[in-house]
C-alpha cells in the first residue's frame, strides 16, 4: 500500500511574474533526521480560477527555479480562462524536489490557482 499522503495547494493569487516559483516538494534534510530522503508530488489537478468580467490567461513550466525556459512548458501556455469562469487540468505529472513549477498570469491577479496530488518519499 502506498505510503502518499494528499495535499491541496491554493488558492494563490496568479501574478504578471511569469517565473514565479508556485510549487517544489520539499529536498532531503540533514540535521536530527539526517539522511532523510527528498520528497516527490503527484500533481492530479489543478483549477484556474477568473474572478473578473475579462478573459484573463496564465502558464506554467516545469524546471529550474524562477525560469521558464523554452521546452520546459506544461500546463496552460497564454491559454485563456473565460470571464468568470475556471479552467480544469486533470493529470498526473511527477514533480522531483529538483523540478518547480513556475508561471502566473498575463492580468495581475485576475487569476486564481488551486490544485490537489500527492506527496511521497523518493527513497
Amino acid at each position: 500500500m502506498a505510503a502518499n499522503k494528499l495535499f491541496r495547494l491554493g488558492p494563490i493569487a496568479l501574478t504578471t511574474t511569469l517565473t514565479t516559483n508556485i510549487l517544489n516538494p520539499p529536498a532531503a534534510s540533514g540535521g536530527v533526521n539526517g539522511g532523510s530522503s527528498a520528497q516527490y508530488i503527484l500533481l492530479r489537478h489543478v483549477r484556474i480560477i477568473n474572478k473578473t468580467a475579462t478573459a484573463a490567461t496564465f502558464s506554467f513550466w516545469l524546471g529550474a527555479s524562477a525560469a521558464n525556459a523554452a521546452g520546459t512548458e506544461v500546463i496552460g501556455i497564454g491559454t485563456p480562462v473565460p470571464p468568470n469562469s475556471a479552467i480544469d487540468w486533470y493529470g498526473a505529472m511527477r514533480i522531483d524536489s529538483a523540478d518547480f513549477l513556475v508561471g502566473g498570469a498575463g492580468t495581475a491577479t485576475a487569476l486564481t490557482l488551486t490544485a490537489e496530488g500527492e506527496i511521497g518519499v523518493s527513497g
